[in-house]
């Protein structure tokens, strides 16, 4: 993909303009929200998600999920970063850098 963001450990990311990030309380889940579409995260997406805030990088979330699930570092990586680049590609988040003035919060 042209242009496409690649998610490395010192991206910082949010949630784009259009997604929205809340806990359902009718499903009693957390949930994405996007046009016309509706994303139920599993128990470790929703432990990621909820590190998403536009302030924290991608390295701080999987050190955070490292010490919290007490598990290696690289293992949590690898799995986060695919994550998040997969949800990046869908559009779901927008990634930058630290100060980047193209992420809002930045």
């Amino acid at each position: 993909m042209t242009g496409a963001s690649v998610v490395a450990g010192g991206s910082v990311l949010r949630f784009a303009a259009h997604a929205r990030f809340r806990f359902d309380e009718v499903r009693r889940a957390w949930v994405v929200l996007v046009p016309e579409r509706l994303m139920l995260p599993d128990e470790q997406a929703t432990a990621v998600l909820r590190l998403v805030d536009g302030a924290r990088d991608a390295d701080a979330i999987v050190n955070a999920l490292s010490h919290a699930y007490q598990a290696p570092r690289d293992v949590i990586a690898a799995d986060v970063l695919a994550m998040l680049q997969d949800l990046t590609d869908k559009k779901v988040l927008v990634a930058g850098k630290v100060g980047d003035s193209k992420v809002p919060g930045g």
